[in-house]
């Protein structure tokens, strides 16, 4: 068997998984020892581990989350007030699964971006389509796609992910142009796709931000209804 002829047609057809176990195993004691079912199902596995690395890589590039986040690293102080149940639970992603959404409030600096950053590096790695947005950023870039004729284009960008993250919303009150994006947004995706936000404010005065009352009930009927609500009650700052 002509392991380096092996080896090329290994690097040109770019199985890389494949390549690099079996350059380290060619010449080995464990290659000596394997039996060609063995030798197949180690290359197989090989691969297949390789090319699952790169995709949860490409994922998580491609969503770009502001924290490096995972629920294992979740703190459940008692002050926090956190369901562990309750977030091991929502980490299977059947929540994506059911189209049903996920709204994180709780004082500033006490974790709500990780919390929900930390959901969706759990959504890649379960093979969906993620994005995160900060709320004030996505509604200036969509404004500016509006002005350069590649706002549908975005739109059908954010409308094909399995989840899509609004993080800080409510810092500013939307106006006539935020509110009918927002609208959009949750028009799209209502009963296909889930969106996680987070606020430092209360869902209640969710309404008073959006504006509007007529938009408003539309935007939250669709955002509120069957969503899980997670409430961090410290008041105390992670960041310090």
């Amino acid at each position: 068997m002509d392991s380096n002829n092996i080896l090329s047609k290994m690097s040109s057809m770019r199985l890389d998984g494949m390549y690099s176990l079996y350059k380290n195993m060619v010449g080995s004691v464990q290659y000596d020892s394997v039996t060609n079912e063995e030798l197949l199902t180690l290359l197989i596995n090989a691969e297949w581990d390789n090319r699952e690395n790169n995709r949860i890589e490409r994922s998580l590039k491609e969503a770009k989350f502001r924290y490096q986040a995972s629920v294992e690293n979740i703190r459940y102080d008692d002050d926090r007030g956190l369901d562990k149940s309750q977030i091991i639970r929502l980490s299977d992603c059947s929540y994506i699964k059911q189209a049903k959404n996920i709204l994180i409030t709780g004082f500033t600096g006490t974790g709500k971006s990780y919390l929900a950053s930390a959901f969706g590096h759990q959504a890649c790695y379960n093979c969906h389509k993620v994005q995160y947005y900060n709320a004030q950023k996505l509604f200036a870039k969509l404004k500016n796609a509006k002005a350069d004729d590649t706002y549908y284009r975005l739109m059908a960008k954010i409308a094909k992910q399995d989840l899509l993250i609004i993080d800080d919303f409510g810092l500013q009150i939307l106006d006539d142009i935020d509110r009918l994006i927002l609208l959009e947004i949750m028009e799209d995706r209502y009963g296909l796709k889930s969106t996680i936000i987070s606020s430092q404010l209360p869902v209640k005065v969710w309404y008073d931000i959006i504006g509007e009352s007529t938009i408003a009930d539309a935007i939250m009927d669709r955002l509120v209804n069957g969503a899980f609500r997670i409430e961090i009650k410290s008041k105390k700052s992670l960041r310090e």
